[in-house]
């Protein structure tokens, strides 16, 4: 069974068509990379997915459950996790408080996973009593992730994580992203700009292009043609 389903997915802003019958599906214990130049609808189908933006058609199926209709809330608690663009961590909290609010909003417990994130990502260890604002974009990002990861999600999706981000600490994002593949407990949902990231990641791949689906197949058959076509700026 996919982890993820999408099937015809429609959607608009201000009565503008944004998505034209999107479809993919992300396979279990797999790195999944939607692809395209900006403007495309991307970040509007991850919206649609965690419940951000209403959907006008189609299906979204999570592990054989549907999501339309359920709240971010309840798409949360069903297994989606997400970081979208900006981070939005709590730049008044502390890199503690952040990393454990997810868990309390949703009742749950933390059982030795914190170990797991330091694995992870090192530095937050260092930061723990360091108020989140204070930390660089990089490690913001990195926090993000890892108050993501702490949900347990079924589904990871990330929205830009490499943006304006020091070349070193994508690197760190790209083997933790490895590990979590590796580790076959939940699979990743990677919209990217960063072409050679989503090369080195993806297990497979979707190309947008005027919100709809333009190219898709295994990260290996992902042509000159294709990116020089729908990628290239």
């Amino acid at each position: 069974m996919n982890v993820l389903e999408v099937k015809g997915l429609e959607a608009s802003i201000g009565g503008s068509r944004i998505l034209r019958g999107v479809e993919f599906v992300v396979p279990p214990k797999s790195v999944f990379c939607l692809m395209g130049r900006n403007g495309v609808g991307k970040t509007s189908t991850l919206k649609s997915l965690v419940g951000l933006l209403g959907t006008n058609g189609g299906s979204m199926v999570l592990d054989g459950k549907p999501l339309n209709g359920l709240s971010p809330e309840d798409r949360a608690r069903m297994g989606i996790g997400y970081v979208p663009q900006g981070r939005e961590i709590f730049p008044h909290l502390t890199v503690q408080e952040n990393l454990v609010i997810g868990t309390v909003a949703r009742g749950m417990k933390l059982n030795g996973q914190l170990d797991r994130i330091y694995t992870l990502f090192p530095i937050i260890k260092e930061f723990l009593p360091r108020k989140g604002g204070m930390l660089s974009g990089g490690q913001q990002q990195q926090l993000a992730i890892a108050r993501a990861l702490l949900t347990k999600p079924k589904l990871l999706i990330l929205d830009e994580p490499t943006e304006g981000i020091q070349p070193n600490i994508i690197d760190q994002i790209g083997d933790a992203i490895k590990m979590l593949r590796e580790e076959g407990e939940m699979s990743i949902l990677l919209v990217e700009q960063y072409l050679d990231f989503c090369k080195e990641l993806g297990d497979n791949f979707a190309i947008l292009e005027r919100g709809s689906v333009a190219a898709a197949g295994a990260m290996k058959e992902l042509s000159d043609q294709m990116i020089k076509e729908f990628l290239t700026v």
